[in-house]
């Protein structure tokens, strides 16, 4: 009998060591790499933003050779991230504040000791040539519009929770009133005169540019709404066909497209300071620095 029990004891512990093995631990006691347990994939955004480009050169800079870049979009990513921290799973994304996944979720930026993802970012308004001539009051508007990632978050937060745009920002509106008098200090009317605002699909955008455009309406300006990619949303600046964005992260995250089309447009300045991108984990997460990415 003590034989036969012997042999079951061995052949229980052979299967749950194969059974370990495959699983996402290495063989033995030693837990997975962080490369392992997200099979060295980085969760991005749409493939035309400034911080996908970032995360490329970061790639290389840190000489992490097993590992990709997944190119989706913001919803995708925010849907991924979810579904991760529900079950405490590990997963890194390219992240960025203002955003109202940092007041759902317990997260934390990886250190860049390289700087590939630059320091501070600011959020600018990036106007047609022309516009201050053509529609004075909307240009007026746009110029001295600025505010906090306090009060984007507050919109944010109120999308997420499940008002639509519209609503959180005549909720955000309502409940500012003096901020918005000073946007609106010195601004001629509009007669129906139409303002083409475009935007990329980013929370922080469609907060800003859904209360600035509820502004110009009250004001008597028609505005069309146009969600783009960060390219053509540049483009559509610089060859006229859009009157402005809100959404000109600088210096680093636009740095091409402000480039490229340098001189075809207006910067109106900075609209809100404080603006971060980078590599963004779940604080459970025993990992600092992106540097621990080749480990």
């Amino acid at each position: 009998m003590f034989k036969k029990a012997t042999k079951l004891s061995l052949a229980l512990g052979l299967t749950f060591a194969l059974a370990a093995c495959g699983s996402g631990e290495k063989s033995g006691t030693s837990p997975a790499t962080v490369g392992e347990s997200v099979d060295y994939k980085i969760t991005g955004i749409d493939p035309g933003a400034g911080i996908m480009k970032a995360t490329a050169t970061a790639i290389e800079e840190y000489d992490l050779k097993d590992w990709k870049l997944i190119e989706g979009s913001g919803a995708a990513m925010t849907a991924s991230l979810k579904k991760a921290y529900d079950k405490k799973e590990p997963i890194i994304i390219t992240g960025w504040t203002p955003h109202w996944m940092f007041s759902k979720f317990d997260l934390k930026y990886l250190e860049d000791p390289k700087g590939v993802y630059g320091g501070e970012e600011s959020i600018h308004t990036i106007a047609r040539n022309g516009l201050k001539a053509d529609l004075p009051g909307a240009y007026t508007v746009l110029d001295q519009f600025t505010w906090t990632p306090a009060d984007m978050g507050i919109v944010m937060s109120s999308i997420q929770d499940g008002s639509s745009p519209e609503e959180a920002a005549t909720t955000w509106i309502e409940g500012n009133a003096e901020k918005v008098a000073e946007w609106t200090k010195d601004a001629a009317k509009g007669n129906g005169e139409e303002v083409n605002l475009a935007y990329v699909a980013w929370e922080s955008e469609i907060a800003s540019t859904n209360v600035v455009a509820q502004v110009l309406e009250s004001l008597g300006y028609k505005v069309t709404l146009r969600q783009v990619e960060a390219g053509p949303m540049w483009a559509g600046v610089a060859d006229g066909s859009v009157d402005a964005h809100l959404a000109g992260w600088l210096p680093l995250t636009h740095k091409d497209q402000a480039e490229k089309f340098k001189g075809k447009y207006e910067d109106l300045g900075v609209s809100l300071k404080g603006a971060k991108t980078g590599l963004v984990v779940p604080k459970y997460m025993d990992i600092n620095s992106i540097e621990d990415l080749k480990k």
